[in-house]
């Protein structure tokens, strides 16, 4: 069973890694876009809604797909009050707890809601409020489930990882 699970670990692993490398990519056009719309801006007076629509979009992208892709990497933000004076083993039950307690189910909750809100958004084909805006805001919106469905699956195989002990 042991191997199964590691296996299945290893498998959510691999899929975050890919994810989080494919949009990583998006981080730099995001900064090409906003340079050029300072620049427009500052430079000749003019912005446009859905410019600035579309680095919101790609920031949330990054955002979203980026979580999991941190998490299994181990680079999240913690606020860090007794964790690093924890032993390794304390360490890894806080990690286990976290993961069990407040990881799966918020990601269960953002999930749950999202789908309603997303599914909302597609059926009526939701677009910008904004003149000039971004039409397919349902798009965007899919982002929230697909990113809380990675994170969720990150979760899972920490608990994996923190069960059996392997990397």
């Amino acid at each position: 069973m042991s191997s199964i699970l590691i296996k299945l670990s290893k498998a959510i692993d691999s899929l975050i890694d890919k994810m989080g490398s494919s949009v990583s990519w998006l981080t730099s056009i995001l900064m090409v876009i906003i340079c050029l719309d300072v620049i427009m801006r500052y430079l000749f007076n003019q912005s446009e809604n859905w410019i600035v629509e579309l680095e919101w979009h790609l920031f949330a992208i990054i955002f979203l797909v980026g979580a999991s892709y941190t998490l299994l990497h181990d680079k999240h933000v913690k606020v860090d009050l007794f964790y690093e004076q924890y032993s390794a083993s304390k360490k890894d039950m806080v990690n286990f707890l976290g993961i069990l307690l407040f990881l799966i189910p918020w990601s269960i909750v953002v999930i749950y809601y999202g789908w309603d809100y997303t599914a909302n958004s597609f059926s009526f084909r939701e677009g910008s409020s904004q003149a000039n805006g971004l039409p397919a805001r349902y798009i965007i919106k899919s982002f929230i489930v697909i990113g809380f469905s990675l994170l969720l699956l990150q979760g899972i195989s920490g608990l994996i990882k923190h069960s059996i002990k392997t990397d």
